[in-house]
Formats: structure tokens, sequence, C-alpha cells
């Protein structure tokens, strides 16, 4: 039996690195937390589920087309994004979900001593990404709950490469309006690579919500993500996609591994992406639903943090691992916020109307005992 020289292998930037641990399958955290019942208001899925369309997809599935290999290109998704946003189609490059896309952009553009920039309080992958792949990850505290565009463009130095920006932020639901994005690119004048991350961007129905695709023709270091799991409900079948200028995905695509989107997915969001009825019908329920879950948390006088987006962070009086137990015990998973720096916060998404009902029960009930 050999040793492994762990000490010598691994570098030292993933020595100090905690992975991160996904929650179990929900049939064994029933079992774990004796509940018969689990409400999902963890991982701002959409409750509508996937569009009609892509459903049926799903249904009819031939089994033999799993034994073949996907489209390595996502070919007719990008014509049909081309055609949808004005663009050209090499102008879209897919992931196994944003998360993948990420990655693409840190390995296309960062060598050793470089550094991206980006907030303390957002989607954490972008910097998880850039520090266990060795490169420093600056990170800008958050003014007002939202991104500090002054505080980022301070610290900048002659090694940073990337800055991303989520907009709307994920917890927190703030976002730049087209002013300020534009300032800041303006202010960036081309020098770096800017990612905006719109996950959340359908969303947001502000008038002054900056649409990213029709920035990037007039800002060539402008990337967009985009994904599938959130408005088009396809978060398991994981496809999303960034948007750029040709000649800056020309290069991301060198880092891009193929043949990492399968072909249910591809087929699903060829299916969802012009299905408006659907958003129409999300951005409903997200509306009512968010503003029944706000009156009752005013009732319990709770602090909360509610902006654009499918979700509501709330500050509680106890710890927000506890609660996440106490809520457990009760059927109701939420997202525990210590984990994006926000310690004793939760993060709730929107759901169907029972669900939002036995949240605000659960959350009754635990704070008073």
């Amino acid at each position: 039996m050999f040793s492994i020289p762990l000490g010598s292998l691994v570098p030292e930037y993933i020595k100090k690195f905690e992975p991160y641990v996904p929650s179990k399958p929900d049939q064994e955290l029933m079992k774990m937390y004796g509940c018969e019942r689990l409400y999902r208001l963890n991982n701002n899925e959409n409750p509508l589920g996937p569009p009609p369309a892509s459903q049926e997809i799903i249904r009819q599935l031939w089994p033999p087309k799993a034994g073949i290999y996907p489209s390595g290109d996502i070919y007719y998704m990008r014509y049909r994004l081309a055609e949808k946003f004005n663009m050209h189609p090499d102008q879209f490059l897919f992931g196994n979900g944003a998360n993948e896309v990420i990655a693409f952009v840190i390995k296309a553009f960062c060598q050793e001593g470089d550094n991206i920039i980006t907030a303390d309080k957002t989607f954490a992958v972008y910097e998880w990404v850039a520090t266990f792949s060795g490169f420093e990850a600056r990170l800008v505290p958050l003014r007002d709950f939202g991104f500090d565009d002054a505080g980022m463009l301070d610290q900048i130095d002659e090694r940073t490469k990337i800055l991303f920006v989520c907009n709307p932020n994920n917890p927190t639901g703030t976002y730049w309006n087209e002013d300020t994005l534009r300032n800041f690119l303006d202010v960036i004048g081309g020098r770096q690579i800017v990612v905006v991350d719109e996950a959340y961007c359908e969303f947001v129905e502000k008038e002054d919500y900056p649409d990213g695709m029709k920035l990037v023709e007039e800002y060539p270091n402008l990337v967009v993500f985009r994904t599938f799991s959130k408005m088009y409900g396809l978060a398991g079948l994981r496809i999303g996609y960034l948007a750029g200028n040709l000649e800056v995905v020309d290069i991301i695509r060198r880092t891009c591994v193929v043949y990492s989107v399968n072909t249910v997915a591809q087929d699903t969001a060829l299916a969802a992406i012009d299905d408006d009825d659907h958003v129409r019908r999300t951005r409903d329920l997200v509306r009512t639903e968010k503003a029944y879950l706000n009156a009752e948390l005013d009732l319990l006088g709770l602090e909360t943090q509610s902006g654009e987006g499918c979700y509501i962070m709330i500050k509680l009086p106890m710890s927000d691992t506890l609660a996440y137990r106490k809520l457990m015990s009760e059927g109701v998973m939420i997202r525990s916020m210590t984990g994006f720096r926000f310690p004793n916060w939760i993060r709730v998404s929107i759901g169907k109307h029972e669900a939002m009902e036995a949240f605000a029960d659960a959350l009754r009930k635990i704070l008073a005992r």
C-alpha cells in the first residue's frame, strides 16, 4: 500500500479551501427531521416548474436518444438566441449550468498572480472558482445591500482581469440601473472583463433595469450570464450560457468543455425560450406571494431585505443554522445565510401560496418557543 504525499501534491490554495457540502436528498432529510412533507424554499426554484412545452419533451423522451451524444456546441439553441437577441450565434457559449461558464471565463483570462473583484455578499461561486483555481478574489463590502461600484473600481490594479456583478444580486435583490452599469463600464474603459450575471433578470419588472444583451455591442469587454434554472424551471437539467463580443467569446471558448450540456437540457431550453406566458404567470405568482409574505413578516416585526428576484431575506432573533433545523422539523427548508456572510439571516424562495402559508406558520411557531 502506497502512502500518498498529499502534503506535497496538493497546492496551498486547495489546502485552505473548505469544500461546499450540498444537502442530502429530500427523502433522507424528511426521515432525519421526522416530517411527512417538505416545502423546498431554499434554492429559488420556480414553483411552476418548466414551461408546458418543455414538460412535454421530458414526457416524450425517446429512450434510445440517451445513447447518442448531444450537440457539442448546442447548435440550435445558439442560433435561436442569435435570432432573439439580434446577435451572431458564435457570441453565445453554453455550460452545464451557469456555474460552468463562470469557470470558463476565469480560466480564459486569469493566470498566476491575477485577481478578480466582486462583492463580499453575493453568489459565492465567482469567489470559489477564483480561489480554488489559485487566483485572488477581492471582495468589496456591499453598500446598502447593493454592489458598491466605486468600491469595486478602487480595488482594480494592473493584475485585475475580471469584475463580477450579480444583477440583481443574489441574495439581497438589489440591482444596478442602466446609468450605474454604463458609468461603471465607461470608467473601466475596456481594460478588464466585466461579467454581469443576469440569472434572475426575467423576474425584474423595473423600467430602469438594464438589459445586458443590448449593451454587448457597445461594450466589447462585457460578458452576460443567463440561466434556464430559475425562470424556466430547468434547474435539474443544468443549462446556462454566456454572451459577449465575438473575439472575447472566441477566447473563452478555448476553455470550454464540449458535450457538457445534455440533449434533454438543450431540447427543453429551446422549447422554453419563447414561452412568454410562462414568464408572465411566474411573475404574477412571485409578485402576489412576495407581497403576502412581506405582510406576514411585518406582522412578526422582523427586519427583511426584499428586492428583485424570487426570494426574500429575513433577519431572525436566533442563529440561522438553528432556525434551519427548527424549520426543517416543521417541513420547511430555507437557506441559512451564514455561508453568504449574513449571520442570523435566512433566505426564503417565493413558492406557491400553500408553501408560503406553511413557512409563515412554521416561522411563527419557532419564534414563539
